[in-house]
Order: structure tokens, then C-alpha cells, then sequence
């Protein structure tokens, strides 16, 4: 197979034989060629993954699809410039089509300031391509023909196979190195450590490593002056080996500036913290010791026996893996819906192309699958959203599953006490599903977030996890008694506090009992004022469980859930069948559909958004509805085709001025005209205070409000509901919420429109005789709270509530309010 390189600059082409500079002429990064560009635009000479971007801006690694990985390096000693003259516009992870522009350079700027400006094209990767053609000296256009390269054969022998046997030898220096590591030492480095029998790694502080025999890998480490670096090696040589880098290293290889030392003063112990905040990523209470669940990592030979039986073993690792998933596939639920994405995600064909490359260049089965997993969580890592980031979770899982298959045998987990609080510093699919049925009470993670696999996975199995609680974590050792609630971790907080804990929860589940032994019934206030009290959905099984639960309806149906994690949006076949079935579940009872609300916190991998400094405030909801018609319009048409025995309501989100609402509104009668059918009835969720404080006027054209209290508490409170470090101070019942709330149940009661509450406050007891007697005459809630809010809504007088609701407003806090209601919950109980 051969593969043609198009030129990634304008300039004239030459020898790498020309280049002043040994790094380059002597072909310690590899072989390549060189161009003296004419022009300040670096382009990308084929389809692939941008792998390293110097922070320095003057040399980008790509990843070709056809897998040659292409060191670019503009101008020589241009490290020392740090960035001056060097625009990238591409980063660490993105995906870039052939002619897109990697970075621009101000050439008159680098002709002044740089030793030359002679760009070197290396491919790194050697041992897997070798260059069989490439251009003659002289004017070279980009996109022009540059090199053709030809795969190397796979059955080669690998350059080098080091034994693994043997202590591992490490030692941690300071990098002396002025512009920190970049292609020169790197190449030197690599040089010297393929000298040694011995397998050899560079370790920075993060976790990450990089093998010494490869330069663009230790590009990808990112090390600057003063950073802290171990190096490890095993085998044979590895005393010498580690000794003469160190060496190296420490020579400053002409770039020596000494990092400034001081007196190493003991670190002091952490104390312990009394509680952690994080994120609520599955809802309730539990009460244990803690029992920490430790994932080692798995240490794997970089070189293999011969890439056939490499290829052998990971391929019958995969299928006992698979084999195991499809099992785990076979039953109901969201763990069942999980376990079937992972084994699509186990046969991906890039993962396995990725894989079989590695394996091709003479390394072990286990190398290779971990390299492959960490290209495919590049992108991933490198977009900084929390979704994304949480997706990375699977890709780790299955890395870790099939090198547990590769070893031959699994070590079976340590079995908790019963009623334990799982404690890890983060947890896979698969670990919380062989612990599924160990009797544990609760979850609580160090990272995570509410949107992960593992978060659907606990409220699947009714277990409380608590996610995002940081690096203290690691302090809670084994045995340590624990409460988990309302999104804070209680450490080692004594007996009175744990039998209070004990005993409220107790109340509570007996409280649960008898209100679920009435959940059919209405929620009828003392006076005689009916409440509606629904659920919020988000798949065909909540449906049947808000019905089984005795909700009244669905006041929120969030359709996200058929367009996340996956590769394509669902057409409108496909809409309109799920939409049937949840009606069907439903019966005669209302159904109320948001339309798609993607973007922000909620992104969706078939549609590629620009980064924002602030997705919350960007492209989202009605606004990205609106851009992408095509979305809305599909949307529409599939509610249009439902035929529902309840009455149908569709909603918007974020909308938060009325000539969003006429264009939908508009879009939506043209479609029911062109289908011969009546419009459904268009509300709106009130999200943004713009949207709460000009509700009389949103309510001329919205038919009903739907007020999503989460986000307008983040808005109105400037607090991010996904960050841990503030969202802890979040409460919807400060009195600046409550007063946009009353806002909006004013507006809409001046054109006859009801107002319902379809957040997370709605489920909150002491925000519901605040709701009430604030007008709010329908709550959405979780299928689970339907019952216990209904029997309290049974307990309260309306004319109460509003008076407590008019105390409430001018309230000076949310613990004012609070205080305020605690006496009537009192009452109730």
C-alpha cells in the first residue's frame, strides 16, 4: 500500500541532507524532507487527528487516517521564540481534512528573529512506512505532490525487543532544559535510549509517560522548564540506561538553565475534611462505612513476540470480552442499553485499525490496545467539555476489561460489608456491575459527573452516588463511617449524627410506604385545590415507571436521549415510533415533549460545535434549533405523526425573547397544515431571567410555562450547576429565584396561562408550599417523588402557602426561607 503526502506549505523543497541542523539532516526524528516556505500558512498534508501541539506554536504532529504520523517543525531554534510570530489555529485532538490550516507565521517577522525558517516534514514513524518517492529540489505548491510513502511489510521484525524482566529502575529529575523538552532534545534522547537493552520511559507529573525511543511521544508529554520528570526503565540495562538519560538531561544538551533549588521542607499531612460537596449524579441517602475500591494500573510490555500471535491474543481477548458484554446486553434497562455500546465500541473498526497498526510495528497485544484506546480519547480529553469528558470512562473500561482478558485471568474484586459506601477515586461500567448485587448503600467518587455511564448505571440499581467530590477523597480510608445526602459526604461524624441520620431515614421510608399506598389518588390541597403532579421523562421505561409510580402525566419529556451518544441524529422514522410508544405507556394521561435541547453541557458528537468561552451562554436550546432548522423541523414532523389518546403539548427550551417563539411557532403550523392536522399547543420552558421578567409578554403567543429551575437558578445566581466548586452554594429557593418565579406565574396569569415547574425544585419539600402559593398549579417531578409529593401537597392550605410564599420574597436568603417552611414539614410529618 502505497500513500502520497501533499506538500503542507508554498516555498521550494529540499534534502533533509541541507537542513542545518544534525536533529534533522542525521534523521534522529526520522526521515522526511524539508521546504523553505514562501508563504506564513502551515496546511494539513492529508485527513487525520492533530496529536501534539507545541505550546511554543512552532510544530504540530499529525496522525494520519492512512496512519503515517507527520512531524511538521517551522524554522530551526524557533522554540526560543515562545510563540512570537506563530498562530495555531488547530488543537491536541482535532480532527483536520487535507488543505485545512494548522498554523499561521508571520514570515517577516520569523526572517528577523529566527536562525532560518527551513521547515523539516518528518515522518516519525518509520518503522511502519518508509518513503519510497518524493519530490526534487525546487518550487513546491501546497497540495502538490510532496512524498509517497509504502507500508512496511508486517511481517518484519521488530527493531527492538527488550525484555521486561527484572527490578524497575527509576529516578526523578527537575527538565534544566531552558525551552523545555522539545524536538532537539527529544531526538537525542530517543537516540541514546536505542542504545540500551532496556524498556524506558519518561514519566511526567500528570500520570502520563512517553517510551524515550520515541520523540513524538515525549513531544506529547508537553514538559517545560522545571517540570518534574521520572524516568523508568526495566530490562537488562536499565541502571545504565536510566543513569546516561539522566546524564543527558542534566547536560542541558546547550540549552542549561539550572532550576532553582531549595530546602526540601516536609509536606504537611492533610487533615481529614468533616464533609466533601460534589455532584448529585444519582438521587438519595446511605448511611456506612466506607469501603475503597483501588483499580491498579495494569502494566503491559511494549514489544511483542511476532505481530500474528500478537494479533492472535487480542483478538481472542476481544472475543471473551465481547462475549461477556453480550451478555450483560441480553437483559432490561439502562445497564443492558450500556453494555450493548460498549461491544459496538469494542468491534469499532478505527479502534481495531489502530490496534493492528501498533502491532504491525512489533508491539505487544496489551501496547497496542492501550494506544489505540488513548487515540481514540484524544479528541475526547482535548475538547475540555464535561460530557465528552465523561464519555472517556467507557473508552478506559474497556481498555482495562481487555487487558484483564489478556492476562489470562481476572482477580476477582474484594466483597464489601454490607451496606457499605463504595469509595473510589473513579469507577467503571463494569466494576459497579460486578458489585451490583454486594449490598452496597451508596457511591462516592473523586471525579465523575452526573451525565456518566456509571451515574445511569446507580439510579438504575436505586444506589445514591455522589460524584465530583475532588483529590480529598483519597483521605476517607476503609472502615471510615460516611453519610451521603443531598450532595455532601458527612465523614466520620459520630454516633449522634449517624443515629439522627438512621433514624430520619427510617422516617422517611415509612413516610415513602404510606404515601405510595395512595399514589393513584389525586394531590388535592385542605381547601379543595387540585395540583397536577406529573413526572419528567427521558426514555420509554420512565414512562412505565411514572405510570406504576402514579404520576399524572409527563410534564417533561427530554428528547436528548435519542440523539447523545451516537453516531448520526435519529430520523424522523425513528422519532416518531418512540414518541408513539411513550404516548401509548401514557394512555389518556397528558404528554408534554421539549423539543431537542443539545449543546452546553449536553453536546452531541454528530454535531461538531465551535468551542465557546461560555457554551452555557452560547448555541443552545431554541437558538440551536433555530440555526438547524433541519433538527426542529424533523422534530416536528415526527410529533405531528403521533397519534396520542392524551393531550399532546410541545415545549421549547431557552427561549428567552418572543421572535424565537414566532418562528417556531410559525414552523410549526406550516408543517400540521401541509399534514392536514391540528397544530399541538406551544409553551415554553422559562429558563433565563429575560424570559421570567418579560413573561406577560411571552405569554401572547406561549400557551403555557414550564419554569426549569436549574438553569434559572444558575443564571440568576451566576453559579454553574456542573462545576462542584460552586454549584454546592446553588439553591433554588434564594429569594432572587422565587421573585423571577412569581414574575412568571404574574405574566402568564395575565393572559390565562397556567405555570408549572419541571426542575429540580419542584421535587424539593420545602419548595413545594412556596410553588403553591406562588400560583404554580402543576409539578414535574422524578417518577420516584411522585407519591411522597402528592401526599404532602395533601396536607398543605393554599391560603397559607401563599402567605408564606409573600413572607418568602422578601426573604433575606434561601436558609431564611427554609427556616421559614420548616415548622409547616414539621406539621406534615
Amino acid at each position: 500500500m502505497t500513500v502520497p503526502i501533499a506538500s503542507p506549505l508554498a516555498g521550494w523543497a529540499t534534502p533533509l541532507d541541507k537542513v542545518p541542523d544534525p536533529v534533522f539532516s542525521d534523521r534522529m526524528l526520522g526521515d522526511g524532507i524539508a521546504i523553505d516556505p514562501v508563504e506564513g500558512q502551515l496546511t494539513a498534508p492529508g485527513n487525520g487527528v492533530v496529536t501534539n501541539i507545541h505550546p511554543a506554536g512552532h510544530a504540530v504532529t499529525l496522525t494520519l487516517d492512512s496512519g503515517p504520523v507527520l512531524l511538521m517543525h517551522i524554522g530551526l531554534d524557533t522554540v526560543g521564540l515562545g510563540g512570537a510570530g506563530f498562530s495555531p489555529l488547530v488543537t491536541e485532538g482535532q480532527r483536520v481534512a487535507a488543505g485545512d490550516t494548522l498554523i499561521r507565521f508571520d514570515l517577516d517577522q520569523l526572517a528577523r528573529t529566527a536562525r532560518s525558517l527551513i521547515t523539516p516534514v518528518i515522518v516519525t514513524n518509520g518503522e511502519a512506512f518508509r518513503i519510497v518517492s518524493r519530490t526534487g529540489e525546487g518550487v513546491v505548491a501546497p497540495g502538490a505532490p510532496l512524498l509517497t510513502l509504502e507500508a512496511v511489510a508486517t511481517g518484519e521484525p521488530a527493531k527492538y525487543r527488550a525484555t521486561t524482566s527484572g527490578p524497575q529502575i527509576e529516578q526523578t529529575i527537575a527538565l534544566p532544559l531552558a525551552q523545555g523538552l522539545h524536538a532537539r532534545p527529544a531526538a537525542r534522547i530517543a537516540k541514546l535510549a536505542s542504545d540500551f537493552d532496556a524498556d524506558i520511559a519518561l514519566c511526567a507529573e500528570g500520570g502520563h509517560s512517553a517510551s524515550a525511543r520515541s520523540s513524538v511521544a515525549m513531544l506529547g508529554l508537553a514538559l517545560t522548564h522545571g517540570a518534574s520528570v521520572s524516568l523508568r526503565a526495566t530490562g537488562p540495562d536499565a541502571g545504565a540506561a536510566v543513569n546516561a538519560i539522566v546524564a543527558l538531561i542534566e547536560s542541558g544538551m546547550g540549552e542549561l538553565l539550572p532550576v532553582g533549588t531549595a530546602v526540601a521542607q516536609p509536606r504537611p499531612v492533610p487533615a481529614l475534611p468533616d464533609t466533601l460537596t460534589g455532584v448529585v449524579a444519582a438521587p438519595g441517602m446511605a448511611i456506612g462505612p466506607a469501603f475503597r475500591l483501588n483499580t491498579e494500573a495494569i502494566a503491559v510490555p511494549e514489544t511483542g513476540e511476532n505481530p500474528a500471535g500478537e494479533t492472535r491474543k487480542l483478538e481472542a481477548a476481544k472475543a471473551q470480552v465481547r462475549a461477556a458484554l453480550e451478555t450483560e446486553a441480553a437483559g432490561d434497562g439502562p445497564q443492558a442499553e450500556i453494555a450493548a455500546a460498549h461491544g459496538a465500541l469494542l468491534d469499532d473498526p478505527t479502534l481495531d485499525e489502530a490496534a493492528r497498526s501498533v502491532i504491525a510495528a512489533g508491539k505487544s497485544a496489551g501496547f497496542a490496545w492501550r494506544q489505540a484506546i488513548d487515540r481514540a480519547a484524544r479528541p475526547l480529553r482535548s475538547t475540555g467539555n464535561k460530557r465528552f469528558a465523561e464519555r472517556l470512562d467507557d473508552l478506559a473500561d474497556l481498555e482495562h476489561r481487555v487487558q484483564v482478558a489478556l492476562l489470562g485471568e481476572a482477580a476477582q474484586p474484594t466483597r464489601p460489608p454490607e451496606g457499605a459506601i463504595l469509595v473510589a477515586e473513579t469507577l467503571y461500567p463494569s466494576q459497579l456491575m460486578a458489585l451490583a448485587d454486594a449490598g452496597l448503600s451508596g457511591i462516592a467518587t473523586a471525579q465523575g459527573g452526573a451525565t456518566s455511564h456509571v451515574a445511569i448505571i446507580a439510579a438504575g440499581l436505586g444506589l445514591p452516588l455522589l460524584a465530583a467530590l475532588g483529590p480529598a477523597l483519597g483521605l476517607v480510608e476503609d472502615g471510615t463511617d460516611l453519610i451521603l445526602t443531598d450532595g455532601t459526604l458527612h465523614i466520620a461524624p459520630g454516633k449522634v449524627a449517624i443515629d439522627r441520620a438512621r433514624a430520619a431515614s427510617a422516617a422517611r421510608a415509612a413516610r415513602r410506604r404510606a404515601a405510595r399506598a395512595r399514589a393513584d389518588e389525586s394531590a388535592v390541597t385542605t381547601d379543595g385545590t387540585r395540583i397536577e403532579v406529573v413526572a419528567n421523562l427521558g426514555s420509554v421505561a420512565d414512562a412505565q415507571s411514572a405510570v406504576s409510580e402514579g404520576a399524572e402525566g409527563c410534564g417533561l419529556l427530554r428528547t436528548e436521549f435519542l440523539f447523545l451518544d451516537r453516531a448520526a441524529p435519529p430520523d424522523e422514522a425513528e422519532q416518531r415510533a418512540t414518541y408513539q410508544q411513550i404516548a401509548d405507556t401514557l394512555g389518556e394521561r397528558p404528554l408534554i415533549v421539549r423539543t431537542l435541547d443539545i449543546g452546553a453541557d449536553k453536546p452531541a458528537p454528530w454535531l461538531p460545535m465551535a468551542d465557546e468561552e461560555n457554551p452555557a451562554l452560547g448555541l443552545r436550546g431554541i437558538r440551536l434549533q433555530l440555526a438547524r432548522r433541519d433538527l426542529l423541523e424533523t422534530q416536528f414532523r415526527a410529533l405531528l405523526g403521533v397519534e396520542a389518546r392524551g393531550r399532546l403539548r410541545i415545549m421549547l427550551p431557552m427561549v428567552a425573547a418572543a421572535d424565537e417563539l414566532r418562528e417556531a411557532h410559525a414552523l410549526l403550523h406550516r408543517l400540521a397544515g401541509e399534514r392536514g392536522v391540528s397544530a399541538p399547543e406551544l409553551g415554553i420552558m422559562v429558563e433565563t431571567p429575560a424570559a421570567a421578567l418579560t413573561a406577560e409578554t411571552l405569554a401572547r403567543e406561549a400557551v403555557f410555562f414550564s419554569i426549569g429551575s436549574n438553569d434559572l437558578s444558575q443564571y440568576a445566581l451566576a453559579r454553574d450547576r456542573t462545576n462542584p466548586a460552586v454549584a454546592a452554594g446553588l439553591d433554588g429557593l434564594h429569594p432572587a429565584v422565587l421573585r423571577l418565579i412569581d414574575a412568571t406565574v404574574r405574566g402568564g396569569r395575565a393572559h390565562d396561562r397556567w405555570t408549572g415547574v419541571c426542575g429540580g425544585l419542584a421535587a424539593v419539600p420545602e419548595a413545594v408550599p412556596i410553588l403553591i402559593g406562588l400560583g404554580v398549579t402543576e409539578l414535574s417531578v422524578p417518577a420516584a417523588a411522585v407519591a411522597e409529593i402528592k401526599a404532602l401537597i395533601r396536607t398543605l392550605d393554599l391560603n397559607y402557602c401563599r402567605t408564606l410564599a409573600a413572607r418568602a420574597l422578601t426573604a433575606t436568603d434561601a436558609a431564611a426561607v427554609r427556616a421559614l417552611v420548616e415548622p409547616l414539614l414539621e406539621q406534615a410529618a
